[in-house]
């Protein structure tokens, strides 16, 4: 079937001016663009966690998956698994994903699964009123945090190249048109792929202006230095006032984790040939 609109009839609940509009704006221009080449937003399936973030689903018409705080990993996982031909993306938020979901996230980009995730970064915790998280800058004052954060950020960006991502990127909510090419990418991509997405939360840590001052496109990088992205990704730590890159750091080839299985509905009486047609439709 055929979608011209991917809209609901749920009422947007986001502030305005939120960088979750971007987002989903983004995602579902991606989607329509991907119908229209061919792809059945039958075998789409969205995986949200707990925050501001998680609302996109009900936004979206297409399947989607409401799983537990920091616990967004391992359905998409289960249900890459079950359907080989499914296009599971993640929306996970940056307290979601890097703190209590990281360990998920790690082992995800290790074993390189087919999956997509798209981090909605404002490094803060919205949904709870104005919270750190890890990619807080030092110093942020917020409500558990009054007199400042004691601690540095993650870069989750260089701790993902490390553990085995073979697709990573940063993408801006106030760069939309860079941010479509990003994600339609990172789904494209036949690997563990994560978009990390600097999304301005406007109500609890607006940083329309810092990033506006400081953001530039990556332009004729090597996608397949290993080194190179290292460079690039650690040339921005979350706390310092530099240039901060936005585009694909990172893009390697590599087997996939789900290629590595074959369906038992294909053993079940199947003879040689029908392996043999299955490997090969996936080559």
């Amino acid at each position: 079937m055929i979608q011209k609109n991917l809209g609901t009839y749920a009422r947007n609940t986001w502030c305005p001016g939120c960088g979750n509009f971007a987002i989903l704006n983004s995602i579902t221009n991606v989607l329509l663009s991907l119908q229209e080449e061919g792809l059945a937003l039958e075998e789409v399936a969205l995986v949200a966690g707990i925050g501001c973030h998680g609302k996109i689903v009900d936004y979206i018409n297409v399947n989607s998956f409401y799983s537990l705080h920091g616990r967004t990993v391992p359905p998409a996982i289960g249900i890459k698994l079950a359907g080989e031909r499914m296009k599971v993306i993640i929306f996970s938020g940056d307290g979601d994903a890097y703190g209590e979901g990281l360990e998920h996230l790690i082992f995800a980009a290790k074993r390189n699964i087919d999956i997509t995730v798209i981090v909605h970064d404002n490094r803060v915790y919205g949904l709870t009123t104005g919270q750190y998280t890890p990619t807080s800058p030092l110093g942020f004052r917020g409500r558990s945090t009054p007199s400042g954060t004691k601690e540095l950020p993650l870069n989750p960006l260089e701790l993902l190249l490390v553990s085995g991502a073979t697709f990573l990127a940063r993408g801006y909510s106030n760069r939309m048109p860079m941010l479509k090419e990003i994600i339609k990418a990172a789904i494209a991509h036949r690997g563990f792929s994560l978009v990390d997405v600097l999304q301005v939360c406007v109500t609890y840590f607006d940083r329309y202006e810092y990033y506006n001052g400081r953001v530039y496109d990556l332009k004729d990088n090597n996608r397949q230095d290993f080194d190179e992205a290292l460079k690039k990704i650690k040339e921005w730590d979350y706390n310092n006032d530099v240039p901060i890159a936005l585009g694909v750091f990172y893009q390697k080839e590599m087997p996939s984790f789900e290629k590595q299985f074959i369906s038992p509905a294909l053993l079940n009486g199947s003879c040689e040939e029908k392996i043999k047609q299955f490997l090969d439709e996936r080559r």
